[in-house]
């Protein structure tokens, strides 16, 4: 880190989007997607996002990385404050906050092969790692995050579902970055390649110093990774805590209907680490 202090800190976050009249188009008002949510994240950290379809989860990934500009508030992520950044400015502060997606079939380009895939945003960011040395590093990646090496010429139809999850992980890790925004990261996997997946999250966190923002509507899959926790109610924080405060004595109303809504499974705890 830059600084001394977390890696990213968001403070009064705000994100509307304007409502206006059909005939003139005037603005006659404003939806709130998300409103006054503040919280930091250190390196190595994990911090979780959970709350039901349309909370603002997804709202507030997008609007650290970039991608929704914030009607109020402040960003700062490594000591600058990105909030006004253009996104030319932006483009440096992206290669250290990286994605992973809910759907590892969608985020991944069918015409490239595995290699190219990872490569890319070696292309986008020149210098970070010399060309001659792509078939290597990427190599390296796809082993680093438990595939064979030799399958950097394939292409993603043929993969399983966690092969190309672990293909998008080794994407992130191309361009080394600081944060990982892991929105709905293991929603789309069977039970068992999610223990896998998130065995293998920990791993990462562990070598590399990794900080986490984990965004999920599973609650166990919370409890396991994550840190604090966040509960998001129509855009609102209405609960924050550590992982253990929060699953053994939530607070809000909201937060108990949330957790006892949903069963909680836990397959990681009878995986081999």
């Amino acid at each position: 880190m830059t600084g001394t202090g977390p890696l990213l800190q968001v403070e009064n976050l705000k994100v509307a989007y304007p409502i206006r009249s059909s005939i003139l188009l005037r603005k006659t008002g404003e939806n709130v997607a998300v409103s006054d949510v503040n919280f930091e994240l250190s390196a190595g950290q994990t911090v979780g996002l959970v709350g039901e379809s349309g909370s603002g989860k997804s709202t507030v990934a997008r609007t650290v990385i970039g991608l929704v500009k914030p009607s109020a508030g402040r960003i700062r992520f490594d000591g600058q404050d990105i909030t006004d950044y253009s996104p030319r400015q932006l483009k440096s502060v992206r290669r250290q906050m990286q994605m992973i997606f809910q759907d590892p079939q969608a985020s991944l380009n069918p015409r490239l092969t595995v290699r190219d895939i990872i490569a890319e945003g070696w292309r986008v960011h020149p210098g970070l790692v010399a060309r001659s040395r792509w078939t290597a590093e990427v190599k390296e990646l796809l082993e680093r995050v438990g595939l064979n090496p030799d399958y950097s010429d394939r292409y993603p139809h043929q993969f399983s579902g966690g092969q190309r999850q672990r293909i998008g992980i080794a994407r992130a890790l191309a361009l080394r970055p600081k944060l990982i925004i892991c929105d709905e990261a293991v929603s789309a996997l069977d039970v068992s390649v999610q223990a896998q997946v998130l065995n293998l999250l920990d791993d990462l966190q562990r070598e590399l110093n990794l900080a986490y923002l984990f965004i999920s509507h599973d609650l166990s899959v919370v409890e396991h990774i994550c840190d604090r926790v966040m509960v998001l109610n129509r855009g609102v924080v209405v609960e924050e805590g550590t992982a253990v405060e929060l699953f053994e004595n939530p607070q809000d109303e909201y937060t108990k209907r949330l957790f006892a809504a949903v069963p909680v499974v836990r397959p990681w705890l009878e995986q081999t680490p």
